[in-house]
């Protein structure tokens, strides 16, 4: 039986709490392991990485929306021969400018719809 004042279990505690202490970061250590503020200069500078692609359009039938068929040549991977592949990207056209058989140059967007992720940038050739 222990004369002691305190409890086995509070010692426990106390060593445990010393533990922490010793090792918990200064104000110093946490301030030196932020992330270093963007100059302004730098952040004016920011790279837009939005893809813009130019195609076709061939559907004008919904209201502000216009489907424009992008063509990429491709090497095929086995037979090495370049082939044609056509995507048909759903675009925003607010203003309805665009007429079907017009070259339209598309940028890349948020999610607008389901299915639209592009926007009108401009009619590059109208149609004949």
């Amino acid at each position: 039986m222990a004369d002691s004042s305190t409890p086995e279990g509070t010692e426990a505690t106390a060593t445990e709490a010393t533990a922490t202490e010793a090792t918990a970061p200064t104000a110093e250590q946490a301030g030196a392991r932020q992330a270093t503020p963007v100059p302004p200069a730098a952040a004016a500078t920011r790279v837009n990485r939005r893809t813009v692609r130019e195609g076709t359009v061939v559907s004008d039938a919904m209201q502000a929306t216009v489907v424009v068929a992008v063509v990429e040549r491709v090497r095929h991977p086995r037979y090495r021969k370049t082939v044609q592949r056509t995507k048909r990207l759903y675009v925003h056209d607010a203003e309805g400018t665009a007429r079907v058989g017009d070259r339209v140059r598309v940028v890349e967007t948020r999610p607008l719809s389901k299915l639209k992720r592009w926007r009108l940038a401009e009619v590059v050739e109208r149609a004949r």
